[in-house]
């Protein structure tokens, strides 16, 4: 590599993935090149008082989020990496028509689900996938949200592999978190290196709760003229909390947990000191099972009595829809191209990784010879947990995840070990940058007549040398993601 600066010095290449920096031959890519040169003029002393700055500003805005492990939850930081990802205009076009196809082509296919079904009568998606997916919901079967939409928000999960192309790795429609951190980061950037956007010029990232409420109000209600938005969470105890509570404020809406709803006559009211105030459109980050305890868990102290029969009536619109999360099961996931062609007869523009379904016992028994050559994955799980990566495991821990998937083979897919991009990151123990592997999770919001993705997105960052798992909950921490307006 031709720059020996200080904080790059320890920077090591792997030609076997695709680094997002540096080309071929070690030299920095021309959007990097002003970048990597106003970055290279701090000393290794005066970027780790930097890093502390990003940090204080997270801990100052109360940036944090809830790890669960032996049984105990330990409130963290979010990690912040202070050199961002840049996507140039024609790279981010690509991705956003993609982005934005998946997430038309899942609405479709989770309206025809609960209706007449007509991808599964075609023999395009088999029936028994969708009925033994733990989050299909048979009384979802013939309701029709306000605007015809079930999934307002998709979180889509991408990486670029070793090809420089983009691959999906998963879908998310049921509450996909993330979009406050992709906020704070550029707010946390600007305060750390205000000089470094003067040479850049990246689209905002904050018109993105204007957005969020304004698709909000197209989906309320009939007969409804000013609809009356809220979020709903199920307390400060859950591990996105701080999301919750930020985008209910740049909303401007209120933040309610479920003791402050009550309804009466299929309508939804909140208490309030001036009296009860009818809400029309609730963003509830509350998992299905404890929306309502009249007809989900009977045990749910989080949501609200009665809101499900209010939902059915057209009363009140709830925001992603519930029975959703049956579509972004990993199994479904296989499926998408034929989902795509099926109901927008379109090819489809991002691609997806080649998986195997355990279900399947010629698949199950490939799996089950070459766990060491894959990445095993619950298909209903998030946030990383239950991922298996099969050259890190030893001859125990792969007979265990053997007999993991034998005992439950529906449970799990399979998919080949991709090789997630890198990008430069400094790493404090070192006090300098080395590679680390991303992805990118971009944000999309489906209204009536409204469609929006953001122009900026959560990139991850595996924060361990050698790691792939990305989520915060497993170690990772995440950068700024600049997508860059076009010159034209």
């Amino acid at each position: 590599m031709s720059e020996t600066n200080s904080i790059f010095s320890s920077y090591e290449k792997d030609s076997k993935f695709y680094d997002e920096i540096f080309d071929e031959d070690g030299n920095v890519k021309k959007v990097y090149q002003t970048l990597f040169d106003l970055y290279s003029g701090h000393s290794s002393q005066d970027y780790a008082r930097l890093n502390d700055k990003a940090k204080a500003s997270f801990f100052n805005q109360g940036i944090t989020f809830q790890v669960y492990n032996d049984n105990e939850a330990k409130e963290k930081i979010f990690p912040f990496d202070l050199f961002p990802r840049i996507i140039d205009p024609k790279e981010w076009e690509h991705i956003e028509r993609g982005v934005l196809q998946r997430s038309k082509a899942l609405n479709h296919f989770i309206w025809d689900i609960y209706h007449d079904k007509k991808i599964i009568k075609q023999g395009i998606v088999p029936l028994d996938l969708i009925t033994s997916s733990a989050n299909y919901l048979h009384q979802m079967i013939g309701v029709d949200p306000p605007g015809g939409i079930y999934n307002h928000i998709s979180g889509t999960d991408l990486i670029k592999h070793s090809d420089g192309k983009y691959y999906v790795l998963e879908d998310n429609i049921r509450c996909p978190s993330g979009v406050s951190y992709v906020i704070c980061n550029r707010t946390a950037l600007k305060r750390a290196l205000f000089g470094v956007f003067n040479h850049y010029n990246a689209h905002t990232v904050t018109d993105y709760a204007q957005n969020l409420l304004e698709m909000m109000e197209t989906v309320k209600p009939r007969g409804v003229d000013e609809p009356n938005c809220v979020v709903i969470t199920p307390g400060v105890y859950n591990s996105a909390y701080y999301e919750h509570s930020y985008l209910a404020k740049a909303m401007g809406v209120e933040l309610v947990e479920g003791r402050d709803l009550f309804v009466e006559n299929d309508f939804v009211y909140m208490q309030t000191i001036k009296g009860p105030e009818r809400v029309d459109v609730i963003y509830r980050r509350i998992d299905d099972a404890f929306l309502d305890p009249l007809e989900f868990r009977p045990d749910s102290a989080l949501g609200v009595p009665g809101l499900f029969s209010a939902y059915k009536k057209g009363n009140v619109c709830l925001v992603n829809a519930p029975g959703t999360g049956f579509a972004d099961d990993k199994a479904v996931y296989t499926y998408m191209p034929e989902i795509i062609k099926y109901y927008l007869n379109e090819e489809p523009i991002l691609n997806n990784v080649h998986t195997y379904h355990c279900s399947r016992p010629d698949e199950l028994k490939y799996v089950l010879e070459n766990v060491d050559k894959l990445v095993i994955k619950p298909v209903d799980e998030a946030g990383g947990y239950g991922i298996s990566i099969g050259n890190k495991l030893t001859k125990e821990e792969i007979e265990k995840v053997k007999k993991t998937i034998q005992a439950s083979p529906r449970k799990y897919i399979a998919q080949p070990i991709m090789s997630l991009s890198v990008h430069a990151t400094y790493i404090e123990e070192s006090e300098s940058f080395e590679s680390r592997h991303v992805d990118l999770r971009t944000f999309c919001l489906l209204g009536a007549n409204k469609e929006f993705v953001l122009k900026g997105g959560l990139t991850r960052v595996a924060l361990r040398k050698g790691n792939l798992i990305v989520n915060s909950s497993q170690g990772g921490g995440s950068k700024d993601t600049w997508v860059l307006k076009s010159k034209s």
